[in-house]
């Protein structure tokens, strides 16, 4: 890496163990002992203990980084554990940070795993990434993948990039400071919430998230090391179904508001109205409770629930009426125009984009069900199907 925080001074030496544990690494004339010391006094933070953020750090813990930092708010769910090898069956429940620094350790207890049980955010982004000298973003969600880019151009901190979606993800590098685009350069504006559906809507075959967060530990290991050519500049899509690989040039943006050669943002802004488009009209909602509380009083309510049918099979609260969302266009006959409609999904996102789509109909008395059925389930049935 032409820029690091990793010096050549004052570099820790490798014990009799050390050699013997990466030894079949400093056989690679690429590494050498050199390399392995480079290794062992390297920081690297990852943001998610997640379906990238598992392969990720263990195979960052595996080839000796010396210090790996974990930050993720979550704890382990049951869903969670097709794609997150990081955690096990008896974690469920526990924080994911907790499970993660035994994991690691189990595999290498000469490094160091700090680990943050809380949400990266703008109050805390920079100084977290200060401490590092990479960034592996393994997060799920727009917010945070602008926040942690931006916070590593400022910081001048090199930032791996990963998604996947279903049976696809894709991969990159990010590091203007490198000579190299941002994340802004090749997402300007975020797309609208629900165009993006996460794994717990759209689905995704674990292993995907597992390859493209090997790629991402590969990369920040040729960083460190400062062998090989990396993905500056070219962003790596992959398709598992057909395992067919492309790749697509990225460049620098001179006219990108945070990296470009006049940028205009310099510090964290707000990222969840940002992602949201920065849209004030909100669309009308009810709570799992007050929802509740209208059809124990008898109120006249209708339920549509957009989910899809795999879905609606596995939980639905009662005289719910199913109408994916595919199909409302060709189903408005069967949506009620005069009164009181609660529409819902999983999380609230899908729901939204109906009612929205629906009011442009003419629709009215439309309202969504505030965070879906992972609310309900949370506010009021605790016996509910979790998916």
């Amino acid at each position: 890496m032409n820029e690091s925080a990793i010096g050549e001074e004052h570099i820790a030496q490798l014990s009799q163990d050390e050699l013997l544990r990466y030894s079949r690494q400093i056989n690679l004339a690429q590494i050498g002992e050199e390399g392995q010391r480079r290794l062992k006094n390297a920081r690297v933070l990852c943001i998610g203990a997640g379906g990238l953020g598992s392969p990720a750090s263990l195979y960052l813990a595996a080839a000796g980084i010396g210090t790996i930092g974990i930050i993720d708010q979550d704890t382990v769910d049951l869903s969670n554990l097709h794609r997150q090898v990081l955690h096990g069956t008896s974690d469920v429940g526990n924080e994911k940070t907790d499970s993660a620094r035994a994991r690691l350790l189990a595999i290498n207890p000469t490094i160091a795993i700090e680990t943050y049980t809380t949400r990266l955010s703008a109050s805390n982004a920079s100084e977290l990434v200060h401490d590092y000298d990479i960034v592996v973003d393994g997060s799920d969600n727009l917010p945070t993948r602008y926040l942690s880019s931006d916070v590593c151009v400022w910081e001048r901190k090199p930032n791996v990039y990963g998604s996947v979606h279903q049976f696809e993800g894709q991969a990159s590098l990010f590091a203007p400071h490198l000579g190299g685009p941002c994340y802004r350069c090749l997402f300007p504006e975020p797309p609208p919430p629900e165009a993006i559906p996460n794994c717990a809507e759209a689905g995704v075959l674990g292993v995907v998230p597992g390859l493209i967060g090997m790629i991402q530990a590969l990369e920040a290991i040729k960083l460190i090391i400062n062998k090989g050519n990396n993905l500056l500049g070219r962003l790596l899509h992959v398709d598992a179904l057909t395992l067919q690989f492309r790749e697509f040039k990225i460049r620098r943006d001179p006219n990108c508001p945070v990296c470009g050669d006049s940028p205009t943002i310099m510090q964290p802004i707000d990222y969840e109205q940002f992602c949201s488009g920065g849209n004030d009209s909100k669309v009308p909602g009810i709570s799992p409770r007050q929802l509740q509380e209208m059809i124990s009083a008898g109120k006249k309510v209708a339920l549509v629930d957009v989910r899809e049918a795999f879905e609606f099979e596995i939980a639905r609260i009662p005289n719910s009426q199913l109408i994916p969302l595919g199909t409302i266009p060709e189903r408005l006959a069967d949506i009620p125009r005069t009164e009181t409609t609660v529409v819902m999904c999983k999380s609230g996102a899908r729901s939204t984009r109906v009612i929205e789509f629906l009011r442009e109909q003419g629709f009215e008395n439309l309202l969504n069900l505030e965070g879906g059925l992972d609310a309900w389930r949370e506010e009021v049935d605790p016996t509910m199907r979790k998916y």
